[in-house]
């Protein structure tokens, strides 16, 4: 649970930032960020402004304070460690969601304050997540991503038959429905180049578990250019099925037994199963050691 709500007694008549400070010990730099983004507040819940005198006996705040549930990291080194990410799980948290654990728990339990990811994928979708440890590989690492000098190969299991490989190149942008997450192909939309290649066609289920290779980085990518082509990545709540339901799922009013019915599966069939990049004149390729 990383962000938590915490209560702490005050010293009437002290200023805010010598009682953070000075009686719960907190960061100069973090504390700083606390008032600026209002996660510090009285008791009327009013935030407290930099320099303010405490007036109220109680002050409450918002702070990421990370916990385990046992997911290590998959590769450790000085500058960067990997995480193979179950599906289901968001990387990052919204401090407005209290006491939900994301990988960013782990990432900071394990490696430390430094730590941070360099990218993020779906909580849908399982698989790697690459994170630096210190702030010479966090900006180098994050330049990499910004100028794409990665490689990155996805599974899916998609709905229907894929025979041969082939490269989809339509532009994608954001969706105008209920959904404001979603995306959609349109040609006005920013470039999005994907590449996919079928591995295994099974005939009963009329499913092709394939590869993609996403040469673009939009959000939904990979989901948006499948679902544009007639065939949906199976357990997918957002694309291909109707928007009611998609906004069900997303506000926590769809049963696992209705979502296996009408999508397919208990979860999205997308993995990153795939990262190579060169770090320091050394070439890395890791692999996913999760299974559909």
């Amino acid at each position: 649970m990383p962000y938590i709500k915490k209560e702490f007694k005050t010293i009437k008549g002290k200023n805010i930032e010598d009682f953070l400070n000075q009686d719960i010990k907190i960061d100069s730099k973090l504390l700083l960020t606390l008032l600026e983004k209002g996660k510090i507040t009285d008791e009327n819940n009013k935030r407290l402004q930099k320099n303010q005198i405490i007036k109220s006996n109680f002050i409450y705040i918002i702070i990421f304070e990370p916990q385990t549930n046992g997911l290590k990291p998959l590769f450790d080194s000085f500058h960067f460690a990997i995480f193979d990410k179950p599906s289901g799980i968001m990387v990052h948290p919204s401090s407005h969601q209290i006491g939900i654990y994301t990988l960013l728990d782990e990432v900071k339990y394990y490696l430390g304050e430094k730590a941070s990811l360099v990218h993020r994928i779906d909580a849908e979708t399982s698989g790697l997540v690459l994170v630096s440890k210190n702030p010479f590989s966090d900006m180098i690492l994050k330049n990499m991503f910004e100028e794409k000098l990665y490689k990155k190969r996805y599974k899916a299991l998609v709905q229907g038959e894929i025979k041969e490989e082939l490269e989809i190149n339509t532009p994608i942008t954001n969706d105008t429905g209920l959904i404001k997450i979603k995306m959609k192909t349109d040609k006005k939309g920013k470039e999005s180049i994907t590449i996919i290649k079928p591995i295994f066609y099974d005939k009963k289920t009329n499913q092709t578990l394939i590869e993609a290779i996403p040469l673009t980085g939009r959000q939904h990518q990979i989901r948006v250019h499948l679902n544009s082509i007639g065939h949906k990545i199976i357990g997918d709540p957002l694309y291909g099925v109707d928007e009611k339901f998609s906004n069900n799922f997303l506000n926590n009013k769809i049963s696992e037994e209705k979502r296996y019915k009408e999508v397919g599966n208990h979860r999205l069939m997308l993995q990153a199963d795939q990262l190579e990049f060169e770090f320091l004149n050394n070439i890395y390729n890791f692999k996913s050691k999760q299974v559909f």
